[in-house]
């Protein structure tokens, strides 16, 4: 019986919202879709494999670059290609083939980048949704007020208006903080790809 009363009284909120409440649940499974494919699309063995990072710490100067290639072959990652680019140009100075690396690293970070515009617009415009919401409600609610004067009535109303403005928010606050955090493991990945690329052009450019 608790669990027809619980499920009774989601079934209302969802209900009462109108419309509004209509697009804000396609906003939230919209944003959850974009959350758990960046979530899986920027796992450190997506994006920096050990097996690549482990073949560059272990490359000598001297060495030949074989182990460090096959390791790039069978684990396609942002770092692959960013190495794949510095070793493609190796017959190029060492500034022409850091400015080469650094254009395919900016192609990469865009790319793990892609999807968050999402929760962007979501953090922005869930919280306009349930607030347009809100105010539609209370437009209706007030046009009928003369009509009918109970005020338990007007405040039930008032309270099922109020609804979008719950799932508005309800839809942002993950999204900001998935937004956030996101980013910042975007930001730690780089830095990450940086220090790998900056030790496997050390190795290869030593001074004459």
């Amino acid at each position: 019986m608790t669990s027809q009363t619980t499920l009774s009284t989601i079934a209302d909120f969802f209900e009462t919202g109108g419309p509004f409440m209509v697009l804000l649940v396609l906003l939230s499974i919209v944003t959850l879709t974009a959350i758990l494919l960046r979530a899986w699309r920027l796992r450190e063995g997506a994006i920096i494999p050990r097996q690549v990072a482990e073949a560059v710490n272990a490359l000598r100067p001297g060495d030949t670059l074989k182990a460090l290639q096959d390791a790039m072959e069978q684990h396609p990652s942002a770092i692959s290609m960013t190495l794949s680019t510095l070793i493609s140009h190796l017959n190029w100075s060492k500034s022409e083939n850091l400015e080469a690396v650094q254009t395919c690293a900016r192609h990469e970070i865009a790319h793990m980048e892609k999807g968050l515009v999402i929760l962007e617009i979501a953090t922005g415009t869930g919280p306009l949704l349930g607030l347009l919401g809100t105010l539609s409600g209370l437009v209706s609610i007030f046009a009928t007020l003369g009509n009918n004067g109970d005020p338990v009535a007007v405040a039930r109303g008032i309270s099922e208006a109020l609804n979008t403005t719950i799932a508005g928010l309800a839809v942002a606050v993950p999204s900001l903080i998935a937004h956030s955090y996101f980013q910042r493991r975007i930001e730690m990945l780089a830095i990450q790809m940086e220090s790998i690329t900056a030790s496997l052009l050390a190795k290869i450019y030593q001074p004459q």
